[in-house]
């Protein structure tokens, strides 16, 4: 049962025999993957107490308030699951959706989803690169300069976007990596936050883990590359700041460590 925060801060000190238990800082690395819930936390609405202070699990009240100034009451968990299918900056804010939306915000229930009929007509086998119709378009400049940089560097067949895999995936029997790379059946992605700090956060997480258990499922790798602050979800993605040429160089080294130096060079430019 989530407890105000200077009683949880108060039970914290006695439990640790310590005037202060988690220091300012603590549990920064936890945080920086959520720069609106950092916007959105004040530490006088909150006993004086820092967000680094608070654990991301802990189960506490803590008091928000969104860039319109609404102020609310939520836990961590409640904050970091807020996102979900949603691209409006609003979803931050439960006051925001429903000014947004007129609707009060709810759960989702799960559903059955019928599957894509060109998922199903579709005769490509499992593990199997194909170009297709379903795919969303580029979502950024940045992924498209990725690409170029990636093709400048290595050779890999032109457009082809989709793999197929053994389970549906949502509505489709296949996935959209943002670049796939059939001669080495790996899989490149590229995560940001978003401009509003929604994307591959809280449940999206979820998902794009998923998406990778799919693809290697399918006997492909994943490699990540991960900004703002995102933390790795797999043992071959690479933390950046942005796209460059030390990126790409990185970039390599990995396809190298899952395919070996010997496939990969046969394709360097």
């Amino acid at each position: 049962m989530p407890e105000q925060v200077q009683w949880w801060w108060e039970r914290r000190q006695r439990s640790k025999g310590a005037a202060t238990p988690y220091e300012v800082g603590r549990f920064r690395a936890d945080w920086e993957r959520y720069p609106v819930l950092v916007r959105q936390y004040h530490p006088d609405l909150n006993h004086g107490l820092a967000l680094t202070q608070v654990p991301p699990a802990a189960d506490v009240w803590l008091l928000w308030q969104c860039d319109v100034g609404h102020t609310f009451v939520a836990t961590p968990w409640e904050q970091r699951q807020r996102p979900g299918r949603s691209r409006r900056r609003s979803t931050w804010c439960p006051e925001c959706t429903v000014d947004a939306t007129g609707l009060p915000p709810r759960k989702e229930k799960p559903r059955a989803r019928p599957l894509c009929s060109s998922s199903i007509a579709t005769r490509f086998a499992v593990g199997e690169a194909f170009a297709s119709e379903c795919a969303p378009r580029r979502a950024s400049a940045v992924e498209g300069d990725l690409h170029q940089r990636l093709a400048d560097r290595l050779e890999f067949t032109p457009g082809v976007n989709a793999v197929r895999v053994g389970q549906p995936f949502f509505e489709h029997l296949e996935v959209w990596p943002d670049i796939v790379i059939p001669e080495l059946k790996v899989a490149i992605e590229y995560d940001s936050t978003g401009r509003d700090g929604l994307e591959h956060v809280g449940r999206r997480e979820a998902v794009d883990l998923r998406k990778d258990r799919a693809l290697r499922g399918a006997g492909w790798e994943v490699v990540r590359i991960r900004t703002g602050k995102l933390p790795t979800l797999g043992p071959r993605d690479v933390s950046a700041s942005g796209i460059s040429n030390r990126v790409i160089d990185r970039l390599l080294d990995q396809l190298r460590d899952a395919r070996g130096d010997l496939i990969v060079d046969c394709y360097l430019r």
